[in-house]
């Protein structure tokens, strides 16, 4: 296996593999912004500089492939001073006033008070405390005092239902335009012509809704606070939600899910990025899809129609009327007259205990498996009946002699 040398240590990497990949793959830290696992690499952002032995300039680390003997250094002198800049440059091209909360209102300038009287800028940035961005300003030292900011309002798209795109903040990293085309292949945000257009903040990465299925990947590959969900804004901040793991109810895929909880409430979900089989992939319902939970219409408690009227009860009442009502119905008209519903949003072991209990309580049925008596149904417009599909039991014996 190929080998080169990262800050003196030397590692071995796959043929193919980039620096950054490389390092990373030996627990090697080198910051980026515009970088996405599994994308084709833009060096867009200019922060994963890092210095080769033998080359005349500082080399992007995401772009430049690893090769055997090379000696790369990742936190040099040097480096360290072109990521500073880097850093002020992009944080100077956005409305990016998280960085002066610890200075008095009265002593900031003309546009760091324009940028809060910008649209969906009255409140803390949905990305503070949670924020790439940030976190290398942090890391590097960054001296805010030295940066001239001037806001200059930009395309805000507050028009979706869920999703708030706010090009004010827009690092034009490129991070949304992988993870729509290269990540969910929706090919609905345009991708830049050139990187001197991308890093000339001259482009911005307008969606085509008409291509666009609102699942929310660019949300989650955004680095800054320019892409947020609006159910979410001014709800949460940074780490103050607990994150809980949990499956997607909504298909038979089972996508890992963040539930992102504060006070009881789930307040956001994201993918989980190293999360079989999504790996942080999700599609509309899956990530924006749970107001449900929290709903008032939600039933907590049985109901029994008497009377043309609704009324609590308790479990046992609940369940003894149900037990009684169904007995009496398959013995006037036998099994198959019974039919089971099983809700989309349960997981798939409860649906198919479901299955599996309503067949075996109720002998020579096929509860839920087939469309009509005997599992047949009756055509309307033709007349005809469809063929009985197998039941659960008939499919596994069948699965058993193949396997025989």
């Amino acid at each position: 296996m190929p080998s080169l040398t990262i800050n003196g240590r030397q590692v071995s990497y796959d043929t193919g593999q980039t620096i950054l990949e490389a390092a990373r793959a030996n627990q090697v830290h080198i910051p980026s912004l515009c970088y996405l696992e599994g994308c084709t690499p833009t060096g867009a952002c200019g922060v994963c500089l890092v210095e080769v032995k033998g080359a005349d300039k500082l080399l992007p680390a995401c772009e430049t492939p690893a090769s055997q003997d090379m000696e790369v250094l990742t936190e040099s002198p040097q480096v360290r001073l072109a990521r500073q800049e880097a850093l002020k440059k992009i944080v100077a091209s956005g409305a990016h006033n998280c960085f002066v909360l610890n200075i008095p209102p009265e002593k900031w300038n003309e546009n760091q008070l324009a940028m809060m009287e910008h649209p969906w800028h009255g409140a803390l940035c949905p990305a503070h405390g949670d924020c790439r961005l940030q976190d290398l300003v942090v890391e590097y030292g960054v001296s805010i005092k030295d940066i001239e900011f001037k806001f200059e309002p930009a395309e805000l798209d507050d028009s979706h239902p869920v999703i708030i795109r706010d090009f004010s903040r827009c690092i034009s990293c490129g991070r949304c335009v992988a993870a729509c085309n290269q990540v969910q292949v929706n090919s609905a945000i345009k991708p830049p012509k050139d990187l001197a257009e991308q890093q000339a903040n001259s482009w911005l990465p307008v969606v085509d809704y008409e291509k666009c299925t609102h699942c929310g990947e660019c949300v989650q590959a955004c680095p800054v606070g320019a892409l947020f969900e609006k159910k979410a804004f001014g709800r949460i901040n940074g780490h103050e939600a607990e994150k809980v793991r949990t499956t997607c109810p909504y298909c038979g895929v089972g996508c890992q899910l963040w539930l992102h909880v504060k006070d009881g409430r789930v307040v956001k979900v994201t993918g989980v990025e190293e999360g079989h089989p999504n790996l942080g992939r999700l599609c509309v319902k899956g990530r924006f899809g749970y107001d449900f939970i929290h709903s008032s219409e939600r039933l907590t408690a049985p109901l029994i129609k008497e009377n043309g009227e609704f009324r609590e009860a308790s479990w046992d009442e609940a369940l003894d009327l149900v037990a009684k009502r169904l007995t009496e119905i398959k013995e006037k008209h036998g099994p198959d007259a019974l039919a089971g519903v099983s809700c989309a949003r349960s997981i798939n072991g409860a649906a198919d205990r479901a299955a599996d209990q309503g067949e075996r309580r109720v002998p020579g049925g096929e509860l839920g498996r087939g469309p009509g008596p005997g599992g047949q149904a009756a055509d309307r417009d033709k007349g005809e009946a469809r063929p009985r599909r197998p039941g659960r039991g008939e499919l596994r014996a069948q699965h058993k002699r193949r396997l025989l």
